[in-house]
Formats: structure tokens, sequence, C-alpha cells
């Protein structure tokens, strides 16, 4: 029988630690960076210039219909070569995350607009607002009630996408642990840890996205 042993991994406790803030850190990254990006594609596909809203479609449709581990090689093998200068890891695959997150995020912002009752818009304009205010004042804040479930379950996504970081050599928690495994022939350890501790990060994420989900439903259902 196997004989389990753990204490193996306490002499890479540096290494582990800086696995799991680098994560951290790079969620952070690609969840802001896909935020912008989302916001930006959202709102530019609402225009009703065909011109704007063709190509930015466009970008959502490559993105959502490719995988991202596939993405993730193109940007950093292929896309230096186009366009002519070197690209590193954690550089290609925060643009790759970022993006990637971006689309799908566009989809819930707009998704979260269109939603929202077209007489509210109208009685803005009534009342005098332009476009811009009708959506500062009256589309968005409704709006945002509606879209924060999804975007806290895409948040949760771009956290579980990091670990692809590793066919790249992005120095990410599933990385440091391969490079752990391959020193201490311990691959059951080392693996059971990093699910562990992967648990233990988005447990009480998915919990409190959960809670904020009842939280805006709530109103909503009264």
């Amino acid at each position: 029988m196997y004989q389990w042993d753990f204490s193996t991994l306490w002499k890479y406790q540096t290494l582990l630690v800086n696995g799991i803030g680098y994560t951290l850190l790079f969620t952070v990254i690609c969840v802001a960076g896909g935020l912008a990006v989302g916001l930006v594609t959202g709102l530019g596909r609402l225009s009703n210039q065909r011109f704007i809203t063709a190509p930015l479609r466009a970008f959502v449709e490559v993105f959502r219909c490719t995988p991202v581990l596939v993405q993730l090689v193109w940007f950093y093998y292929a896309l230096p070569v186009l366009v002519g200068w070197e690209m590193s890891a954690p550089m290609a695959a925060a643009i790759c995350l970022s993006l990637y997150g971006g689309a799908f995020y566009s989809e819930i912002i707009r998704g979260g607009i269109i939603s929202t009752d077209k007489g509210q818009t109208e009685a803005g304009k009534a009342l005098g607002m332009t476009r811009y205010q009708v959506m500062k004042r009256v589309v968005l804040p409704q709006a945002f009630k509606r879209m924060v479930p999804p975007l806290m379950n895409q948040s949760i996504m771009q956290l579980k996408n990091t670990s692809l970081l590793s066919v790249l050599a992005v120095p990410d928690l599933l990385y440091q642990g391969q490079v752990i495994a391959h020193d201490t022939y311990r691959p059951l350890e080392v693996y059971t840890f990093i699910a562990v501790a992967y648990f233990a990060i988005l447990l009480p994420v998915t919990i409190w996205a959960k809670r904020m989900e009842h939280g805006n439903a709530e109103p909503h259902e009264a």
C-alpha cells in the first residue's frame, strides 16, 4: 500500500506560498483587465453603427469559440512572430486571459443593460436627459444588480483558468507543484495539496457569490 507523506512538502513551503501568491495576483490582474475589456466591448456592441459592432462581435465570438489553452499557446508562440517582438510568458498569459475573460464579461454587461425596461430609458429621455445621463443614472444602476452574479461566476472561472499557465512555465501554483513533484517523486501528495489549496481559495469566494446572488434576487422578486 502507498505510504502517504505530506511532511516532504514542508521544505518546499516557499515555492508553494509563492505559487499561491502568484496565482492570486494573476487572477486579480486578469479579472481587472477582463472587466475593462468587457465594459468597453459590451458598451460598444450597443452602438447603432455596424462598423463598430461588427469587429467587436467578431472579437467576442473568436475568444468564446476557441479553447483558452489554444489561445494561451498561440499568444505566446505565434503572436510574437506576427508582431515582430518578443513577449514574456507572464505578459502573453495576462493579455490572453484578460481578452478571453473580456469576451465573456462583455456579453454579461451587454445582456444586463438590454434586459433593463426600455420604458425607463424613454422616461429618462422625456425628462431631458442625454443618452449618457440615462445610461449612468438609470440603466447601469439597475443592470449592475443583475450583472453581479454572472460577473462573480466568470471571475471564479478566471481563477480556475490560471491553472493553465503552467504550460507556459509561468510560476503559478500548479507549475510550482510540477517542479516539486519532479524533485520529490511524490506526485500524489503534491497534487492533492494543490487540489485542496484551490478548493480552500474558491470555496469562500463561491459562497460569497451565492450570497450576493440571493441578496440581489430577493428585492427583485419582491
